[in-house]
């Protein structure tokens, strides 16, 4: 039998009644929900910051204990261009946003994640995001570490690569993993972050299309992005949330689609393309261990056999 075809045997036998009861014997149901909140920016980064409020506010309202925020949620993109008058949205972490979401995360009794454009000190910035508890204490902080430089996406002239590397966080309500945007790309990210304990894995992203290329390459843009981040759900058995802007930022149309997945790669809830969402979705974190005990990937890695990841090339 092909791998393909095992796999998805491997898939209808988990699915019939009776294992779908084995498997609840396994473990504690746990329901932990998420909220992602796609959101459209303008040019003041004041007014951002009090709709993400309103938003956060309306998702912990309609149940959601852990919320994730867009990619450098309170400005719009920075980086279209190279413009060093730009440095100037960047702020400490923690620092005057990040008060302003602690006080919330306690009064709400949530956890944040909350993705910034991170001034560190003078000329090191970092495209970064802090987790707060639901306590309004600082749960951990992670910088990208794969900074692109595409075409309207010139990042590389404004961050640093992270150097916290990759990490899970322990909250009130789960593990929180966090990677960013371009990190998504990368495989090793979803399994480092995975090996360190994470359940729920997010993608806080600004992603969307260049003029001239969505009417031909529109759907498999969106399709490879979304097929990538399932994927870290299936190969991790966990959950992956990724929340995306929407709307016109000058040349780019950000395409929303904000989407969770479960750790059998199913797409639980999706946002629309062209305006503003807030998800919220009841993640049973139990089927973590009903996902990894019946497809064992972490038991059958050849961790001995890896060390050419280490390699820019093979020779």
């Amino acid at each position: 039998m092909t791998g393909v075809a095992r796999q998805h045997s491997e898939l209808k036998r988990m699915t019939r009644p009776g294992r779908e009861s084995d498997a609840a014997k396994m473990s504690v149901r746990k329901d932990v929900q998420v909220g992602l909140i796609q959101m459209a920016c303008e040019s003041d980064v004041t007014a951002n910051l009090e709709r993400s409020v309103e938003k956060i506010r309306f998702a912990a309202r309609d149940g959601a204990r852990v919320i994730c925020l867009q990619e450098v949620f309170n400005t719009r993109y920075p980086c279209q261009t190279e413009d060093h008058s730009r440095f100037s949205l960047a702020e400490p972490i923690p620092g005057p946003t990040t008060d302003v979401l602690s006080r919330l995360a306690r009064e709400l009794e949530v956890v944040l994640i909350v993705p910034l454009f991170e001034k560190r000190t003078h000329g090191l910035y970092h495209n970064s995001a802090v987790v707060l508890d639901a306590d309004g204490s600082v749960a951990g902080l992670y910088r990208k570490m794969h900074i692109p430089d595409d075409p309207l996406y010139y990042e590389k002239f404004y961050f640093a690569p992270g150097d916290l590397g990759f990490r899970a966080f322990r909250t009130k309500f789960a593990r929180i993993g966090v990677c960013i945007c371009w990190d998504q790309w990368y495989p090793e990210a979803a399994r480092l972050t995975a090996l360190q304990g994470a359940e729920l894995l997010f993608y806080p992203t600004a992603i969307g299309w260049i003029p001239g290329e969505k009417e031909t390459y529109g759907a498999s843009q969106y399709s490879a992005w979304q097929t990538m981040i399932r994927s870290h759900s299936i190969a991790n058995g966990l959950f992956v949330g990724a929340p995306n802007r929407v709307g016109q930022e000058g040349a780019i149309q950000f395409w929303g689609g904000s989407f969770l997945s479960d750790p059998y790669g199913n797409v639980l809830a999706q946002a629309g393309h062209e305006g503003e969402e807030t998800l919220v979705i009841s993640c049973d974190v139990s089927l973590i261990d009903t996902a990894r005990t019946h497809w064992p990937f972490f038991r059958d890695r050849r961790v001995d056999a890896f060390a050419g990841l280490q390699q820019r090339w093979g020779e």
